[in-house]
Protein backbone atom coordinates (compact mmCIF):
# COMPACT_ATOMS: atom_id res chain seq x y z
CA UNK A 1 0.00 0.00 0.00
CA UNK A 2 2.94 2.19 0.70
CA UNK A 3 4.55 1.58 -2.31
CA UNK A 4 1.00 2.27 -4.19
CA UNK A 5 0.45 5.79 -2.98
CA UNK A 6 3.68 6.81 -3.53
CA UNK A 7 3.50 6.01 -7.16
CA UNK A 8 0.36 7.35 -6.71
CA UNK A 9 1.78 10.89 -5.47
CA UNK A 10 4.71 10.60 -8.46
CA UNK A 11 2.01 10.08 -11.37
CA UNK A 12 0.31 13.83 -9.64
CA UNK A 13 3.35 15.50 -9.71
CA UNK A 14 4.56 14.27 -12.93
CA UNK A 15 1.05 15.33 -14.60
CA UNK A 16 1.70 18.79 -12.55
CA UNK A 17 5.19 18.97 -14.34
CA UNK A 18 3.58 18.48 -17.49
CA UNK A 19 0.53 21.17 -17.29
CA UNK A 20 3.11 23.57 -16.19
CA UNK A 21 5.07 22.95 -19.27
CA UNK A 22 2.40 22.94 -21.93
CA UNK A 23 1.50 26.74 -19.96
CA UNK A 24 5.22 28.00 -20.46
CA UNK A 25 4.79 26.95 -23.92
CA UNK A 26 1.24 28.73 -24.57
CA UNK A 27 2.12 32.23 -22.82
CA UNK A 28 6.52 32.58 -24.37
CA UNK A 29 6.29 30.22 -27.37
CA UNK A 30 3.29 31.55 -29.05
CA UNK A 31 2.99 35.26 -27.95
CA UNK A 32 6.97 35.22 -29.56
CA UNK A 33 6.34 33.56 -32.99
CA UNK A 34 3.05 36.09 -32.92
CA UNK A 35 5.59 39.22 -32.09
CA UNK A 36 8.19 37.92 -34.89
CA UNK A 37 5.37 37.63 -37.33
CA UNK A 38 4.37 41.83 -36.58
CA UNK A 39 7.74 42.55 -36.50
CA UNK A 40 7.95 41.93 -40.41
CA UNK A 41 5.01 43.24 -42.46
CA UNK A 42 4.60 43.63 -45.99
CA UNK A 43 6.41 47.03 -46.92
CA UNK A 44 4.31 49.37 -47.76
CA UNK A 45 4.93 52.05 -50.90
CA UNK A 46 4.31 55.67 -50.72
CA UNK A 47 2.22 56.97 -53.68
CA UNK A 48 0.68 59.86 -54.71
CA UNK A 49 -0.37 62.40 -57.41
CA UNK A 50 1.23 65.18 -59.68
CA UNK A 51 -0.57 67.46 -62.13
CA UNK A 52 0.94 69.57 -65.03
CA UNK A 53 -0.09 72.84 -66.46
CA UNK A 54 -2.71 71.42 -68.55
CA UNK A 55 -4.59 69.56 -65.91
CA UNK A 56 -2.88 66.04 -66.91
CA UNK A 57 -2.68 64.27 -63.50
CA UNK A 58 0.35 61.47 -63.20
CA UNK A 59 0.09 58.69 -60.66
CA UNK A 60 3.46 58.83 -58.51
CA UNK A 61 5.99 56.33 -56.25
CA UNK A 62 8.38 56.62 -54.04
CA UNK A 63 11.28 54.54 -54.68
CA UNK A 64 14.29 54.15 -52.36
CA UNK A 65 14.82 57.32 -51.78
CA UNK A 66 13.09 58.65 -55.11
CA UNK A 67 9.91 59.84 -56.36
CA UNK A 68 8.75 58.79 -59.31
CA UNK A 69 5.62 59.39 -62.08
CA UNK A 70 4.18 56.03 -62.76
CA UNK A 71 3.03 56.98 -66.80
CA UNK A 72 4.90 58.45 -69.29
CA UNK A 73 4.47 61.89 -69.72
CA UNK A 74 1.65 63.57 -72.14
CA UNK A 75 2.36 67.05 -71.58
CA UNK A 76 2.12 68.88 -75.34
CA UNK A 77 3.16 72.07 -73.56
CA UNK A 78 5.95 73.73 -71.97
CA UNK A 79 5.97 74.74 -67.76
CA UNK A 80 5.32 78.05 -69.12
CA UNK A 81 2.85 77.35 -71.53
CA UNK A 82 4.13 77.65 -74.92
CA UNK A 83 3.36 74.63 -77.08
CA UNK A 84 5.60 71.74 -77.71
CA UNK A 85 6.33 71.73 -81.81
CA UNK A 86 4.13 68.43 -83.07
CA UNK A 87 5.64 66.68 -85.90
CA UNK A 88 3.89 63.94 -88.29
CA UNK A 89 5.86 64.10 -91.54
CA UNK A 90 9.50 61.75 -91.53
CA UNK A 91 11.43 64.38 -92.97
CA UNK A 92 10.77 67.55 -90.72
CA UNK A 93 11.33 65.05 -87.63
CA UNK A 94 14.59 64.07 -88.91
CA UNK A 95 15.80 67.57 -89.63
CA UNK A 96 14.44 69.22 -86.17
CA UNK A 97 16.26 70.64 -83.44
CA UNK A 98 13.52 72.17 -82.24
CA UNK A 99 11.83 70.98 -79.42
CA UNK A 100 9.49 68.32 -80.72
CA UNK A 101 6.65 65.43 -80.28
CA UNK A 102 4.93 62.98 -81.62
CA UNK A 103 2.50 59.95 -81.33
CA UNK A 104 2.96 56.15 -81.46
CA UNK A 105 1.81 55.34 -85.64
CA UNK A 106 1.09 59.17 -85.45
CA UNK A 107 -2.28 58.11 -83.70
CA UNK A 108 -3.07 61.52 -81.92
CA UNK A 109 -5.11 59.07 -79.32
CA UNK A 110 -1.89 56.96 -78.62
CA UNK A 111 -0.73 60.20 -76.44
CA UNK A 112 -3.19 59.01 -74.00
CA UNK A 113 -2.36 55.13 -73.61
CA UNK A 114 1.33 55.38 -73.68
CA UNK A 115 2.66 59.33 -73.43
CA UNK A 116 4.23 61.25 -76.17
CA UNK A 117 7.52 60.69 -77.79
CA UNK A 118 9.95 63.66 -77.23
CA UNK A 119 13.57 64.47 -78.95
CA UNK A 120 15.74 65.07 -76.74
CA UNK A 121 15.82 69.11 -77.34
CA UNK A 122 12.09 69.22 -75.90
CA UNK A 123 13.78 67.15 -72.82
CA UNK A 124 16.55 69.42 -72.36
CA UNK A 125 14.37 72.61 -73.38
CA UNK A 126 14.85 75.52 -70.08
CA UNK A 127 10.95 75.51 -70.54
CA UNK A 128 10.65 72.62 -69.20
CA UNK A 129 8.03 69.90 -70.19
CA UNK A 130 8.48 68.30 -66.59
CA UNK A 131 5.47 69.39 -64.00
CA UNK A 132 6.17 72.10 -61.63
CA UNK A 133 8.89 70.63 -58.82
CA UNK A 134 9.76 67.61 -61.07
CA UNK A 135 12.50 66.99 -63.94
CA UNK A 136 13.23 64.80 -66.45
CA UNK A 137 15.85 62.38 -64.38
CA UNK A 138 19.71 62.00 -65.54
CA UNK A 139 21.50 58.98 -66.45
CA UNK A 140 22.74 59.06 -62.41
CA UNK A 141 19.39 59.26 -61.11
CA UNK A 142 18.22 56.10 -63.32
CA UNK A 143 21.69 54.47 -61.79
CA UNK A 144 19.99 55.29 -58.13
CA UNK A 145 16.86 53.50 -59.12
CA UNK A 146 18.72 50.13 -60.89
CA UNK A 147 21.03 50.22 -57.86
CA UNK A 148 17.93 50.11 -55.42
CA UNK A 149 16.64 47.25 -57.41
CA UNK A 150 19.56 44.98 -57.27
CA UNK A 151 21.77 45.90 -59.93
CA UNK A 152 25.16 45.58 -59.05
CA UNK A 153 27.99 48.99 -58.95
CA UNK A 154 29.52 47.32 -62.08
CA UNK A 155 26.74 46.48 -63.88
CA UNK A 156 25.61 49.87 -63.50
CA UNK A 157 28.68 51.43 -65.21
CA UNK A 158 28.34 49.31 -68.49
CA UNK A 159 26.35 49.88 -71.75
CA UNK A 160 23.84 47.26 -73.32
CA UNK A 161 22.71 45.11 -71.29
CA UNK A 162 23.26 45.09 -67.57
CA UNK A 163 21.61 43.46 -64.73
CA UNK A 164 19.26 40.61 -64.32
CA UNK A 165 15.75 40.43 -63.34
CA UNK A 166 15.79 44.71 -63.16
CA UNK A 167 13.37 45.07 -66.12
CA UNK A 168 10.77 42.47 -64.65
CA UNK A 169 10.73 44.69 -61.53
CA UNK A 170 10.12 47.94 -63.79
CA UNK A 171 7.52 46.21 -66.11
CA UNK A 172 3.58 46.69 -65.54
CA UNK A 173 1.66 43.90 -64.96
CA UNK A 174 -1.17 44.71 -67.10
CA UNK A 175 -2.32 42.26 -69.89
CA UNK A 176 -2.82 44.58 -72.86
CA UNK A 177 0.62 46.22 -72.10
CA UNK A 178 3.68 43.98 -72.69
CA UNK A 179 3.84 41.02 -74.79
CA UNK A 180 4.54 37.93 -72.93
CA UNK A 181 7.68 35.61 -74.51
CA UNK A 182 8.47 32.60 -73.82
CA UNK A 183 7.19 32.79 -70.09
CA UNK A 184 9.00 36.16 -69.05
CA UNK A 185 6.75 37.69 -66.70
CA UNK A 186 6.47 41.54 -65.40
CA UNK A 187 6.41 41.90 -61.66
CA UNK A 188 6.15 45.73 -61.56
CA UNK A 189 7.91 44.62 -57.94
CA UNK A 190 9.00 48.36 -57.69
CA UNK A 191 5.79 50.03 -58.94
CA UNK A 192 7.49 51.72 -61.62
CA UNK A 193 4.75 50.15 -63.97
CA UNK A 194 6.66 51.07 -67.27
CA UNK A 195 4.74 50.62 -70.59
CA UNK A 196 5.78 49.29 -74.26
CA UNK A 197 5.02 52.46 -75.54
CA UNK A 198 7.80 51.94 -78.93
CA UNK A 199 9.71 54.69 -80.52
CA UNK A 200 10.65 56.72 -83.37
CA UNK A 201 13.50 57.05 -85.08
CA UNK A 202 15.32 59.78 -87.30
CA UNK A 203 13.64 57.83 -90.14
CA UNK A 204 10.76 57.41 -88.76
CA UNK A 205 10.27 54.03 -89.05
CA UNK A 206 7.92 52.71 -86.32
CA UNK A 207 7.83 48.85 -86.93
CA UNK A 208 4.93 46.60 -86.53
CA UNK A 209 2.09 47.59 -84.28
CA UNK A 210 2.78 44.81 -82.15
CA UNK A 211 6.15 46.65 -81.20
CA UNK A 212 3.86 49.17 -79.30
CA UNK A 213 3.66 46.65 -76.77
CA UNK A 214 7.11 45.02 -77.42
CA UNK A 215 9.69 47.52 -76.26
CA UNK A 216 9.99 50.73 -74.47
CA UNK A 217 12.50 53.82 -74.51
CA UNK A 218 13.17 56.48 -72.24
CA UNK A 219 15.18 59.66 -72.12
CA UNK A 220 17.26 61.06 -69.44
CA UNK A 221 18.61 64.25 -69.36
CA UNK A 222 21.97 63.51 -69.95
CA UNK A 223 23.65 63.87 -72.83
CA UNK A 224 26.85 63.04 -74.32
CA UNK A 225 28.72 65.81 -75.73
CA UNK A 226 31.62 63.86 -77.34
CA UNK A 227 29.11 62.17 -79.58
CA UNK A 228 26.45 64.72 -79.89
CA UNK A 229 23.64 61.92 -78.37
CA UNK A 230 22.01 61.62 -75.12
CA UNK A 231 21.88 58.36 -73.12
CA UNK A 232 18.48 56.22 -73.19
CA UNK A 233 16.89 53.24 -71.17
CA UNK A 234 15.34 50.55 -73.51
CA UNK A 235 13.32 47.41 -72.05
CA UNK A 236 12.03 44.55 -74.35
CA UNK A 237 9.31 42.45 -73.48
CA UNK A 238 12.14 39.56 -74.27
CA UNK A 239 14.87 40.35 -72.02
CA UNK A 240 14.58 40.69 -68.24
CA UNK A 241 17.71 43.26 -68.32
CA UNK A 242 17.90 46.90 -68.81
CA UNK A 243 19.49 48.05 -71.92
CA UNK A 244 21.56 51.98 -71.49
CA UNK A 245 22.84 53.15 -74.21
CA UNK A 246 23.00 56.77 -76.02
CA UNK A 247 21.21 57.72 -79.61
CA UNK A 248 20.50 60.87 -81.42
CA UNK A 249 18.78 63.32 -79.99
CA UNK A 250 16.76 63.60 -83.16
CA UNK A 251 14.93 60.25 -81.83
CA UNK A 252 11.53 60.21 -79.96
CA UNK A 253 11.18 58.42 -76.57
CA UNK A 254 9.32 58.40 -74.28
CA UNK A 255 9.84 60.37 -70.76
CA UNK A 256 9.16 59.53 -66.99
CA UNK A 257 9.90 62.45 -64.38
CA UNK A 258 11.50 62.76 -61.00
CA UNK A 259 11.02 64.45 -57.83
CA UNK A 260 13.02 67.92 -57.31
Amino acid sequence: MKINIQHKVYTRRTNGLSFLFVLLITFYVIPFSACKDKESPAPVQETGTVSDNEGNVYETIKIGDQWWTTENLRATKYRNGDPIQFITEDTLWKNSTIGSYCTFDNIANNINVTGGLYNWYAVNNANSIAPEGWHIPTDAEWKMLEKHLGMSDFDLEKVNWRGSNEAQKLKSTGQQEWVLYNNILPTNESGFSALAGNCRMFNGIWGSPLDLRSMGFWWTATDNPGYDQAWYRYLDSKKTDVFRFYGPKTYGFSVRCVKD
